[in-house]
């Protein structure tokens, strides 16, 4: 018999309602109304999102990481486990409920990663925080990671979509130092987001990871 699904706790957003849930030891789900947004058991593509976004960082004295969106801490705990102890990593997560769940419920999925001494959790839109570090000289950021509730699709607003319309786009470029990476979950693969990635000056390439099974896309723009 199947185990049954127990409700740890939900609140009220603008117009449904969030809610963890938990069977088992390490099955978790967060729901959105009749909506599942996220599942523990299938993290395979937000985790290859953390590692592949900071691949190329791994050496660095002292990269400085921006994570958009904290959702089960899967995707931090893997840009953590990729960069140096002397990492700074800012996540930017618009529910203070989300983090408190992270912090507690699921803080044994990640080791707790959100309280880890390298991160600093922003409440608020990451395109503020990216508009934000886009103005400032001093403020870059080495890579940009965008792990949010919906990706880029065939129905994003091509110019205005706050997270992968083309002038999003350009504020993201803005934002990270020169050979920077921005690094995108999406359902499936959008070729219009990867073309304006292109023309915003990033060489782009998309990875599908795992073997078997639905493959969610990461999307990867080196800026040049």
């Amino acid at each position: 018999m199947a185990i049954p699904w127990k409700t740890l706790d939900r609140f009220k957003t603008d117009d449904e309602t969030l809610e963890l849930r938990q069977r088992g030891e390490r099955d978790y789900l967060i729901t959105l109304g009749s909506q599942i947004l996220m599942n523990s058991m299938a993290q395979r593509s937000e985790i290859a999102l953390g590692k592949i976004g900071c691949r190329s960082i791994q050496k660095h004295p002292s990269p400085r990481v921006m994570v958009g969106g904290l959702g089960m801490g899967c995707t931090l705990r893997a840009v953590l486990d990729t960069l140096p102890e002397t990492a700074e990593v800012v996540v930017a997560e618009l529910n203070e409920k989300i983090v408190e769940w992270c912090r507690g419920h699921l803080s044994n999925l990640t080791n707790n990663s959100v309280s880890d001494p390298r991160v600093t959790v922003e409440l608020g839109d990451v395109a503020d925080l990216i508009l934000k570090s886009s103005k400032k000289s001093g403020a870059k950021f080495d890579v940009i990671i965008l792990d949010l509730y919906r990706g880029p699709h065939a129905k994003t607003d091509v110019k205005n979509d706050p997270f992968y319309g083309s002038r999003a786009i350009q504020r993201s470029h803005a934002a990270l130092n020169p050979g920077g990476t921005f690094a995108v979950w999406g359902e499936n693969h959008d070729e219009g987001f990867s073309k304006r990635l292109s023309r915003a000056g990033f060489s782009v390439t998309c990875e599908r990871p795992g073997k078997g099974g639905y493959r969610h896309a990461v999307f990867i723009g080196k800026r040049k």
